[in-house]
């Protein structure tokens, strides 16, 4: 795989992680990206030995979009708490089933992870041992079958994308699991992280690091150039 570099400097590295690749390995055994990172780094500043990459965040394994690694210790300690200040802003864009009865919101629901379904248990009111979820959305465009929304995370759960669309009855394209119903690309649902934007770790600037949607949607949405 040619590894789709947006962005690196000495400390981070922002690239594109495609649907259906896992971030981190697991039980698979399956390509990772954090390996394909490692590689690249290993190969194109001939490193040998171990090489540091420092996964700072996730995206799930159907999804597509911008992950951003660190190749420092300095750098993934400075984006670890931008994230946890939430000044590490991520927009994501999906394509769901339906329209929704608001063209723009903020959805607040209560998530708690299933271990035994490997979905979310989403809540209106607050529940035991589930954490508080908020997205807010617009609909940038519909032909009424499917709509192409525009999201920016306030918090960062677990499917919470996923779970907040499904339960308005907006299940992301290709989404099984949270109720979608429309055929769409096996292992892949129609969610992208489309733009990422944060403080450089030895910079007084922000860079922000953007990628187009999936052609795939346009075909779905009856859009053409």
């Amino acid at each position: 795989m040619k590894l789709n570099v947006f962005y690196e400097d000495n400390h981070i590295i922002a690239v594109y992680k495609p649907a259906g690749m896992l971030v981190q390995g697991d039980e698979t055994g399956d390509t990772s990206l954090l390996e394909e990172v490692r590689e690249y780094i290993r190969e194109k500043y001939h490193k040998p030995g171990n090489v540091f990459v420092g996964l700072v965040h996730r995206l799930d394994r159907p999804v597509c979009g911008i992950v951003v690694f660190a190749r420092t210790s300095k750098g993934a300690s400075r984006l670890s708490e931008q994230i946890r200040n939430r000044t590490f802003q991520k927009t994501y864009h999906a394509l769901v089933e339906n329209v929704p009865e608001n063209k723009k919101d903020t959805l607040v629901h209560y998530i708690r992870k299933n271990t035994k379904t490997n979905i979310v248990d989403i809540f209106d009111h607050e529940e035991k041992d589930a954490l508080r979820a908020e997205l807010s959305y617009e609909v940038v465009y519909t032909n009424n079958n499917f709509s192409l929304i525009k999201i920016n995370l306030k918090t960062g759960r677990p499917h919470q994308i996923r779970a907040q669309m499904s339960r308005i009855g907006c299940p992301i394209v290709g989404d099984a699991k949270y109720g979608a119903r429309a055929p769409y690309v096996s292992g892949t649902i129609a969610l992208c992280a489309t733009e990422v934007s944060f403080k450089l770790p030895t910079k007084d600037e922000v860079k922000i690091v953007s990628v187009e949607l999936p052609v795939e949607w346009g075909v779905l949405l009856d859009v053409t150039d």
